[in-house]
């Protein structure tokens, strides 16, 4: 059998490659169908050695699978992988963003396909509303959630009364609560008591404290951006998958904040 494979080396052939053909394709055609460019500009990435396949820099003719490599270009990697998926929701109010809930209130999951399972990236609260994401990605969620990235996420909130412009100047600041002061906010006032806050903390309830403080009630928050994601389309129960250049967008948003 030896003096078979032996008789292929000169034409490139090994058995290691026959047994990962069925798995493994080229990186140009790994990247073409991520949706990240045609093969010839995939080709051009490779060449420039901005590709690593599982931490090395790739070379024209290498083969990967996603689903048991990592590609990476630009050091942010290809999410496309047929174990994982990427939802993102818009929350309705009053739905828990938990697995599961003791007072059997509705929960995130439910507005999802069951299989494979998922859970919620970070938290929002159950009188709030907005864009949330559902994965089984764990790296990924590690990543949009540790605070030490600080993903910037925006919030249209809307208060009981107009509001002070020295109290826009206190939220712009950082507002002192009972675990610390916050860190500085944007805000926009948007007039008859609706602001737009965008802030990089995940604290528990933290606009909702932060305009407490400051003597206001909140009426309505809803979360409209994450990152740089943002999907005014969807409607309170609604969900959709993540596309493969939000994904993208979004770990580069965590590396720029590194």
């Amino acid at each position: 059998m030896s003096d078979f494979w032996d008789g292929l080396k000169d034409l490139g052939i090994t058995k290691d490659n026959i047994d990962d053909s069925s798995s493994r394709i080229r990186l140009q055609k790994v990247i073409s169908q991520a949706g990240l460019g045609s093969r010839r500009h995939a080709e051009e990435l490779i060449v420039a050695g901005r590709v690593m396949v599982n931490g090395e820099v790739a070379c024209l003719g290498d083969r990967a699978d996603l689903d048991c490599d990592t590609v990476m270009i630009d050091g942010v990697p290809i999410m496309v992988n047929s174990s994982r998926v990427y939802y993102l929701i818009h929350k309705p109010r009053g739905v828990v963003s938990t697995v599961r809930d003791t007072h059997e209130r509705p929960v995130v999951i439910d507005l999802v396909p069951s299989t494979p399972p998922v859970y919620p990236v970070g938290r929002l609260d159950s009188d709030s509303e907005g864009l949330l994401i559902l994965t089984n990605d764990g790296e990924f969620t590690n990543r949009l959630t540790h605070p030490r990235y600080k993903i910037e996420k925006e919030y249209l909130v809307v208060l009981d009364r107009s509001v002070r412009r020295e109290h826009v100047v206190s939220l712009r600041k950082g507002v002192e609560l009972e675990d610390g002061i916050t860190l500085p906010a944007q805000v926009n006032d948007l007039g008859n008591g609706a602001l737009r806050i965008a802030i990089r903390e995940g604290r528990n309830r933290q606009i909702r404290r932060m305009l407490a403080v400051l003597g206001y009630d909140v009426e309505r928050l809803i979360r409209t951006r994450i990152g740089p994601l943002s999907d005014s389309k969807l409607i309170p129960g609604d969900f959709r998958k993540l596309e493969e250049i939000e994904l993208r967008s979004l770990w580069a948003a965590a590396l720029e904040s590194d």
